[in-house]
């Protein structure tokens, strides 16, 4: 058995949804497919939240329009328009309705997860349906039947031991889904021991595709992308980008850490548990070779790659009376970075001060800010980027900062970053 898992961007559209069959058509395996929600649905749908919790926009245009969205789909898709799919796919959208016809009784974390999940399950109802009318015969699985997880909303954490038996019982006692060659699930979602809908963190499915090879023992997992594998670099900001053709999971790992947005930062560790190799290919052109990652080491630092971090914001701390910081401090800044969701991307510290460079956000970073001054004299930089290199030389530090104000410099053996700015005259 193999898994696949196939993002937003390959079930945009009508026809792009076709094209996921056209792939699939070319494998005899057994397969395990994980499906993204279709297009920018995830970002519609978190609109549609923060207009129903904050009261920031149309409730009802919001939720009219991802209803379009996914009807207009389905009508290119089918040609009976009595076809299942339709009512299925009301019948879905009724789970929104029931959630935000009454003003918000729980945490915005909560409501978050039973809205933006709804994008996975129709993005699978549709593609199984189509693969089935095209005689793809496939079975499709809620995952949450298989998934659990604590009640941590947003950022879920698996429960592995139960969630690998759920996986195993399923697949040996369900007969439709020991017999079908395709089972077609969501990624990103899971369940709480309370039934309640939790998801596994932004961008999350490349993840759960690696949560079900682990339970599975899958032969593979392949991740299918709009560009030929994985990049030596984002091609937004780096021309030139060289393809990674065959990368160890320490370093896959490494480039994820540090921002590296092909694969999600979770995805390689349960598969390097159980020496499941990773494939990262184009569903534009699948009879290209792609990426590999497994346990060779042996063309790891053949090409330097880059991570680019854009809108960062650095953030000096020090105490009033320029007294030290020190663990009592450190322990009160992560505490609140924790109670905020905020992750630090680049970290430094002084006698006085202690930096940190994280993503910008319009509701947590003022406001995470405006909390710490109660205590600590705080300075901070907007608009800057962070870069990240691995396996740098002098040609390559040369080429990304020309003509940029370093801010922050670290470097380690294998790894050079810089906080940075364009020089102003």
């Amino acid at each position: 058995m193999k898994v696949f898992k196939f993002g937003g961007a390959s079930v945009k559209d009508a026809q792009a949804v076709k094209n996921v069959g056209k792939v699939i058509q070319q494998f005899d395996d057994k397969l395990v497919i994980v499906i993204s929600a279709m297009g920018k649905t995830t970002n519609t749908l978190e609109k549609l939240v923060n207009a129903y919790y904050f009261k920031q926009g149309n409730v009802a245009a919001i939720l009219e329009e991802t209803k379009a969205f996914h009807f207009s789909i389905i009508n290119e898709l089918f040609e009976n328009k009595k076809h299942p799919i339709y009512t299925d796919i009301h019948n879905t959208f009724v789970e929104i309705e029931w959630e935000i016809e009454e003003e918000p009784q729980r945490s915005y974390d909560y409501v978050y997860d039973q809205i933006v999940s709804v994008g996975e399950l129709l993005s699978t109802k549709i593609v199984s349906a189509y693969l089935n009318e095209e005689h793809l015969t496939n079975t499709w699985l809620d995952v949450r039947s298989v998934i659990q997880t604590d009640n941590t909303y947003r950022n879920a954490n698996i429960n592995w031991k139960l969630t690998e038996q759920l996986a195993l019982e399923l697949f040996a006692k369900n007969k439709a889904l020991s017999t079908s060659n395709y089972i077609v699930t969501q990624g990103f979602i899971g369940a709480s021991s309370e039934n309640f809908t939790t998801t596994i963190g932004r961008e999350g499915s490349d993840f759960t595709a690696a949560i079900l090879a682990y339970c599975l023992n899958a032969e593979s997992v392949t991740i299918w992308k709009d560009v030929p594998g994985m990049l030596n670099a984002d091609p937004k900001w780096f021309d030139d980008t060289q393809q990674l053709n065959h990368i160890s999971y320490h370093e896959a790992v490494e480039l994820a850490y540090y921002g590296a947005t092909v694969i999600h930062p979770k995805t390689i560790k349960p598969l390097q548990n159980k020496k499941i190799p990773l494939l990262v290919k184009s569903f534009l052109d699948p009879n290209q070779k792609g990426t590999l990652v497994d346990g060779n080491t042996a063309e790891d630092e053949l090409i330097p790659s880059f991570i680019f971090k854009m809108q960062q914001v650095l953030i000096s701390i020090s105490a009033k009376d320029y007294s030290f910081i020190v663990e009592d401090n450190l322990s009160q800044i992560f505490s609140q970075l924790s109670a905020h969701k905020i992750t630090v991307n680049m970290m430094q510290n002084s006698a006085i001060s202690f930096s940190i460079c994280v993503d910008f956000n319009p509701f947590t970073t003022y406001q995470f800010i405006e909390e710490l001054q109660k205590e600590y004299q705080v300075l901070y930089n907007e608009n800057l980027e962070l870069v990240t290199i691995r396996h740098y030389d002098a040609a390559t530090i040369e080429r990304v900062t020309a003509n940029k104000q370093i801010l922050v410099e670290q470097k380690s053996r294998n790894t050079a970053r810089f906080v940075m700015k364009d020089k102003v005259g």
